[in-house]
C-alpha cells in the first residue's frame, strides 16, 4: 500500500505555471532535455546506417540476423531501462533520474565502439537502449510538467519530431565515416558510435539548470521548495520585462505522500482509467512495429532489393529524415486546435492506407530505391507526427503520481510487442529475397495503424489545451 498520508497541502504551483508565456527558460527545458529523441534518432539511424559497414567488418562479420539480433538487444535494453528508471523518476524525482540515464548512454555508446565480436556488440547496444528507454520515461514527465497547457501539444510533438535531427546527423555520420577511404574497414563505423558521446556531454553539463518539476515536489510534501522553484522561474521572466497576468489562479489541494505502490499503478492504469490504457497500448505497440520493423531494415531492403551500396545508404536516410521531421513540426499546432483525438486518428490511419499503397508498389517492383525514399518520405510525415502523438498521449493521460512509470509501462509493452518483435520478423522476410514476404509485413504494420486510428478516435482523450491535472486528476487531489 501507499505510505500513510503526512499532510494537506493547497498550493497554486500547476496554475502558475501554466499562465508563463513562452520565455527562455522553456527554449532551455526543450534543449537540455529534448536532446533525448535526437540521440534515439541518432542510434536508430547508425545501426540502420552501419548494418553493411558490420557485415563487412573483417572483425565482427555480422549476417543479417546477426543485424535483426543486435537490433532487438537495443529495444529489449530500452524496455528494461523504461521501466526500471520510469519507477525511479516517481520514486526519487526527476531531476536526479534525468542525469543517471544521460550517463547510462553515454557510457554505453561510449564502449559500442569498442565492440570485439557479436556479443559484446549486443551487450552494449542493450545498455544504450537502457539509458535511452530511461530517459524517455524521466524527460517526458518533466517536460510535461513544465510546459504551459496551452503550448504542451505542438511543443511535445516538435521535440519527438527531433528525432530525426538526430536521425539526420547519424545518416551525416556515417556518410562521412563509411565513405570509402575515409578509414580502415573496421574503423569507420567504431567511429560512429562516437557521435553520441560527443553530443551528450555538453547536455549533461546543460542539464545543471534545469530545476526538479514543481509538480512532483508538491505531491511529495516539498510545497514550500516548489514554490521557491516557480518563485525563482517567475523571476526569470521578470528580469526580462514581462509581466504576468494578475489573475485569480486556480489552487489545489493535495495529500502528500512519498511514493505510490504498485498496486495503486495497476489499479488506476487498468480499472480506473482502462479505456486510456487501451488508447495508449495501441497507440505504442502499432507505432513501435510500425517504424522499427521498417527503420531498423531500411538498409536492409535498399542494399538487398535496390543493389545501394552499404556507404551511400546514409544519402537515402537524409530526405526521409526530412520528411519525418516536418510531419510533427507542421501538424503539431493542429493537435492543440483541431483537438488531439481528430489528430491522432487521421496521422495513423493515412500511415497505414500509404504504407499498403506503396507496399504494393513494392511488391510489383514498380519503385526504384529513389521513388521508394519518396514514398517512405510521405508516409512517415504522417507516422512520425502519429509516432509522437503516442508519447505525448501516455504522458499527459494519466495522474501526476505515476505519469513516469505509466510512460515506461507503455513504452516497454507498446516496444516488447511491436519493436522488439518487428526488426527480428523483417529481417527474417528480407532474408528470404521475397518481395511478397517483405509486402505481408508491411500490410501487418498497416493493420495495426489503422486499427489504432479507431480505438483512437472512440476512446481519445480531449486533452488539448488543458492543465495536466484537468486532464488526469491526480491520485492525492482532495478537490
Amino acid at each position: 500500500m501507499a505510505d500513510a498520508v503526512t499532510e494537506i497541502v493547497e498550493t497554486r504551483v500547476a496554475a502558475r505555471l501554466d499562465r508563463l508565456p513562452w520565455g527562455r527558460f522553456h527554449t532551455l527545458v526543450v534543449v537540455a532535455l529534448g536532446i533525448t529523441w535526437i540521440l534515439d534518432g541518432l542510434e536508430v539511424t547508425l545501426a540502420g546506417s552501419v548494418a553493411g559497414a558490420l557485415k563487412e567488418s573483417p572483425v565482427l562479420q555480422f549476417s543479417n540476423a546477426d543485424v535483426g539480433l543486435v537490433a532487438s538487444a537495443y529495444l529489449i535494453g530500452a524496455v528494461l531501462g523504461a521501466l526500471i528508471f520510469g519507477w525511479a523518476t516517481d520514486r526519487f524525482g526527476r531531476r536526479k533520474l534525468f542525469f543517471v540515464t544521460l550517463f547510462v548512454y553515454i557510457a554505453a555508446t561510449t564502449a559500442t565502439a569498442f565492440s570485439w565480436n557479436v556479443w559484446s556488440f549486443a551487450l552494449f547496444r542493450f545498455l544504450t537502449g537502457a539509458g535511452i528507454g530511461g530517459e524517455y520515461a524521466a524527460i517526458n514527465s518533466t517536460i510535461q510538467e513544465l510546459i504551459p497547457a496551452r503550448m504542451r501539444g505542438h511543443t511535445d510533438l516538435a521535440i519527438n519530431g527531433s528525432f530525426w535531427v538526430g536521425a539526420a546527423l547519424g545518416a551525416a555520420g556515417s556518410i562521412a565515416l563509411l565513405a570509402p577511404g575515409a578509414f580502415e574497414p573496421d574503423i569507420g563505423w567504431r567511429a560512429c558510435f562516437l557521435i553520441g558521446a560527443v553530443l551528450g556531454l555538453p547536455i549533461l553539463v546543460s542539464r545543471f539548470f534545469i530545476p526538479e518539476s514543481p509538480r512532483w515536489l508538491v505531491t511529495h510534501g516539498r510545497a514550500e521548495e516548489a514554490d521557491a522553484v516557480v518563485a525563482e522561474i517567475e523571476g526569470r521572466f521578470a528580469a526580462h520585462g514581462h509581466v504576468l497576468p494578475e489573475e485569480d489562479l486556480a489552487v489545489m489541494r493535495f495529500s502528500t505522500r512519498h511514493r505510490t505502490s504498485f498496486r495503486d499503478v495497476f489499479d488506476t492504469l487498468f480499472r480506473l482509467h482502462r479505456s486510456r490504457a487501451l488508447v495508449g497500448l495501441s497507440l505504442m505497440t502499432a507505432q513501435a512495429f510500425f517504424y522499427n520493423a521498417i527503420f531498423f531494415t531500411y538498409a536492409l531492403v535498399l542494399t538487398d532489393f535496390y543493389a545501394v551500396p552499404a556507404s551511400h545508404v546514409g544519402w537515402y536516410i537524409l530526405p526521409f529524415a526530412a520528411g519525418n521531421f516536418f510531419g510533427p513540426l507542421l501538424l503539431g499546432r493542429l493537435f492543440d486546435t483541431v483537438g488531439r483525438r481528430t489528430m491522432i486518428a487521421l496521422t495513423y490511419a493515412a500511415s497505414g492506407i500509404l504504407l499498403t499503397l506503396s507496399g504494393w508498389a513494392f511488391a510489383q517492383d514498380l519503385l526504384t530505391a529513389q521513388t521508394q525514399t519518396i514514398a517512405w518520405m510521405v508516409i512517415f510525415f504522417f507516422a512520425s507526427a502519429a509516432a509522437s502523438s503516442a508519447y505525448l498521449t501516455v504522458s499527459e493521460t494519466f495522474p501526476l503520481e505515476m505519469r513516469a512509470l505509466a510512460i515506461a509501462i507503455f513504452y516497454a509493452i507498446g516496444t516488447g510487442l511491436g519493436g522488439v518483435a518487428g526488426p527480428a520478423v523483417f529481417g527474417a522476410l528480407i532474408e528470404t529475397g521475397s518481395r511478397g514476404n517483405v509486402f505481408a509485413g508491411y500490410l501487418l504494420g498497416s493493420a495495426l495503424m489503422i486499427a489504432a486510428a479507431v480505438i483512437a478516435a472512440i476512446w481519445g482523450v480531449a486533452a488539448e489545451r488543458k492543465p495536466l491535472e484537468a486532464v488526469a486528476r491526480p491520485l492525492t487531489s482532495l478537490d
